[in-house]
């Protein structure tokens, strides 16, 4: 039914509007209320109409080959959503599900026009509307799909945790014993072959304190290192999820595929056969 130009107020997509306008826009924009938890319309559903809340919130989704739901935005007072879909003319590309009662405006494509050849810089709004769509689905396809777990979690890194990689790093490897082995036989063979030059004689009481603090600090910083690889190998164990389920999913699509191939030839090879038999049948009765 027509809505009352009261609620084209406070709408972005119309605010330049003038009051005539408004009135004589609202004659022909229809007015939707909605139950929450109904289901407004379905992806692959035929597309014809935009949709602006007026009151409520309504979810937009849609679901991945894992079976997994992604929401992609939630529309409020002012927000519209179902553009794209009258626009290209092409099936829905989400779900949209009412989350409490909304009331809702719907235009059509020559309501639309209407609003656009009133109001031109109309465009730029709905413009804007998608751009932000398309932003907010890419940000969240570039975290959704396959993705490095080195990168995952080099991302998060504080400064700290990377100077602990480094430290682990060099003190697992030769050239740290090579060069810690060199200081310790050079401190040595300093205080027992240079009398003069001693500060740290036999049985080397100062050189003992420094690897024990030497042994203290580098012990947690290893901790911390393999804390930040036990959380890399739980991401990656997260990803490798993600890929067998969705591996399983497909594999299921395609015996279900295969399956209904076969179907098809039987069905295909029983209708040639009653085909053939009645043939024979009409042979028989002729001669």
């Amino acid at each position: 039914m027509p809505c009352d130009p009261r609620m084209l107020e406070g709408v972005a997509l119309f605010e330049r509007l003038d009051e005539d306008d408004r009135r004589s826009l609202a004659e022909v924009i229809d007015r939707r209320t909605v139950a929450a938890g109904q289901t407004l319309f379905r992806t692959g559903d035929a597309g014809d109409s935009l949709y602006v809340v007026q009151a409520g919130e309504v979810e937009l989704y849609i679901k991945d080959t894992a079976g997994q739901k992604i929401v992609l935005h939630v529309a409020g007072h002012g927000d519209l959503f179902g553009e794209l879909s009258m626009l290209d003319e092409k099936p829905r590309t989400a779900t949209a599900l009412a989350l409490s009662d909304c009331e809702m405006l719907e235009l059509d494509r020559d309501d639309l026009l209407l609003v656009f050849r009133k109001s031109p810089d109309a465009a730029l709004g709905m413009l804007a509307a998608m751009g932000y769509m398309t932003r907010k689905a890419d940000a969240l396809l570039r975290t959704r799909v396959s993705r490095n777990a080195n990168e995952a979690v080099e991302d998060t890194a504080t400064l700290g945790e990377r100077v602990a990689d480094k430290v682990a790093a060099f003190g697992g490897s030769w050239a740290f014993i090579f060069t810690f082995s060199g200081f310790m036989v050079l401190w040595m063979s300093i205080n027992v072959l240079f009398v003069a030059m001693r500060w740290d004689e036999y049985p080397f009481i100062l050189l003992n304190l420094i690897l024990s603090s030497l042994a203290a600090l580098q012990a947690p910083v290893i901790m911390m290192s393999q804390n930040r690889q036990a959380a890399k190998d739980r991401i990656q164990a997260d990803i490798e999820y993600e890929v067998n389920v969705k591996a399983e999913l497909e594999v299921a699509h395609l015996h279900e595929k295969t399956d209904q191939i076969n179907a098809q030839m039987h069905e295909h090879f029983a209708k040639l056969q009653r085909r053939l038999d009645a043939l024979a049948a009409g042979s028989k009765a002729a001669q």
